[in-house]
């Protein structure tokens, strides 16, 4: 298998290591959960970017949810807030994680 460059190579004993995934859009993955969710969050898709988008994301993980992207992008998400009002304690879970 080659991964970024280079050749991994896994022995036969190993390959109850290797799961398969697989990326779901957060309108897809709506009613369902994941043990992991990684949510890339950046400036170039300022149009997808709002606080529900970023909530529903989140809230998919069962046990581990990994943002990738930009500090600019999360601040922009947060405070988009054209939509109707919601009480998700987003800040509230966001905070008390780290």
């Amino acid at each position: 298998m080659h991964y970024q460059e280079r050749i991994v190579t896994y022995d036969y004993a190993d390959l109850n290591e290797i799961t398969l995934a697989w990326a779901v859009t957060i309108h897809k993955s709506q009613g369902s959960e994941y043990p992991v969710v990684i949510l890339p969050l950046y400036t170039q898709h300022y149009l997808m970017l709002s606080r529900n988008l970023l909530y529903t994301g989140l809230t998919r993980a069962k046990k581990l949810a990994i943002l990738i992207g930009s500090k600019k992008a999360i601040v922009i998400a947060l405070n988009q807030t054209n939509q109707q009002q919601r009480y998700t304690r987003l800040q509230q879970r966001l905070l008390s994680c780290c």
